[in-house]
């Protein structure tokens, strides 16, 4: 997914040191209307990923937007209008084959990449400060517990977890509470 809207002199990339073999998840605030703390959530988005045992070269962005990126977002994916707390945007399993020549569909110009040395991009979270404060009190608490809860829910949609269906719900509920009570310092 492309940023929803052009990085501002607000944005600021976070991406913690990369180590081969883990996780890689690159945070970003292109919002000024709440504070974010993006090292916190990259920090927090990483620990649910490991802890839901993936291990391997993988890649997820963490995107902090205004209530208008987010709108947008929504009407557009979901054909829902106004602003919601979270999306999550899983990449399916298309896989990069390389450049390829527009006239033969062959390999183009330079060499392929190995396939086994790319990452595999897990999807992007993207989240509304804004929504997640107005939300807070009703909610979870606090505006960092918002932000947390925001962030393990929309971890555990790239991973295919889902809240459909009443189980479904009550199992992606009670997995987001565990890895809180885990991973999350109030």
């Amino acid at each position: 997914m492309s940023a929803p809207r052009e990085p501002s002199a607000i944005s600021e990339g976070i991406r913690l040191a990369r180590t081969p073999g883990h996780v890689d998840v690159f945070g970003a605030d292109e919002q000024s209307d709440e504070p974010v703390d993006t090292t916190r959530w990259v920090r927090l988005a990483t620990s649910v990923l490991e802890a839901e045992g993936v291990r391997d070269d993988v890649e997820a962005s963490l995107l902090f937007v205004d209530e208008t990126a987010m709108a947008e977002l929504n009407q557009r994916f979901l054909g829902r209008t106004g602003p919601t707390d979270v999306l999550a945007f899983p990449i399916d399993d298309d896989v990069y084959e390389g450049p390829r020549s527009a006239d033969s569909l062959g390999p183009g110009p330079g060499s392929m990449p190995d396939l086994a040395d790319l990452p595999t991009i897990l999807g992007d979270v993207v989240v509304c400060p804004a929504v997640a404060r107005r939300n807070a009190p009703a909610h979870a608490g606090t505006y960092d517990d918002e932000l947390a809860l925001l962030v393990v829910h929309g971890v555990l949609h790239l991973l295919g977890s889902d809240h459909a269906r009443p189980a479904e719900a009550e199992k992606m509920e009670r997995r987001e509470q565990e890895l809180l009570d885990r991973f999350y310092r109030r």
